[in-house]
């Protein structure tokens, strides 16, 4: 199983040519994040990927701050945790051990800016304990040798930390900044952050 903590704006990266494209679940592009969309193509070791991932804000502990990425304070990391395409290989249908293996070949050992997400077999529940006892926003579980499709989100299994603290005001503090962020307006599908994406692979 493939478990992650993470709490920021789901987004699938489009590279290819030195170019990069950060398109959230409703297919809508991204409209900021322009130093992360510059630096992506330099850090990521293919010539051209489509990977599944969640932009974050980290602090000095390495936990995710979400007003942090809301507000733009600092920069905002790409947390890489699945690869569909890469180099002309259709990868949504291999399993995920092996997606990760090929994604964790392609992304740096110490990226400024790309993060490779990694996983834990069989610990789930201790995991989920860690992740509850160090406030974190819950895990992800997936099955280590399921494909990547468009519904696989029935073979994704979220759970959440009840007692997480970054939710407290959350959907108060969307409303009120809402009108005043380009990005803001996409919320709505980024919130689904296990929510499957529609993925064009490009040829």
């Amino acid at each position: 199983m493939d478990l992650r903590d993470r709490d920021g704006f789901r987004a699938l990266a489009y590279v290819e040519d030195g170019v990069c494209r950060l398109v959230p679940p409703n297919g809508n592009g991204f409209r900021s994040f322009l130093a992360l969309t510059a630096a992506l193509p330099e850090e990521l070791r293919a010539g051209a990927a489509v990977l599944d991932s969640e932009i974050i804000c980290l602090d000095s502990d390495g936990k995710s701050q979400f007003e942090d990425l809301l507000f733009r304070r600092g920069e905002a990391p790409f947390q890489a945790f699945d690869l569909l395409w890469c180099d002309g290989d259709d990868l949504r249908y291999s399993p995920l051990i092996e997606r990760k293996a090929r994604l964790r070949g392609i992304t740096p050992q110490r990226g400024a800016w790309l993060l490779y997400s990694g996983h834990v077999e069989r610990e789930g529940e201790e995991f989920f304990k860690l992740a509850c006892e160090h406030d974190l926003e819950g895990i992800v579980a997936k099955h280590r040798f399921s494909p990547y499709l468009p519904d696989s989100e029935s073979a994704w299994l979220k759970i959440r930390n009840t007692d997480y603290s970054q939710w407290a005001g959350r959907e108060e503090l969307f409303e009120r900044e809402r009108a005043n962020d380009p990005d803001l307006s996409l919320w709505d599908d980024c919130a689904l952050a296990c929510a499957a994406a529609e993925v064009v692979i490009p040829h």
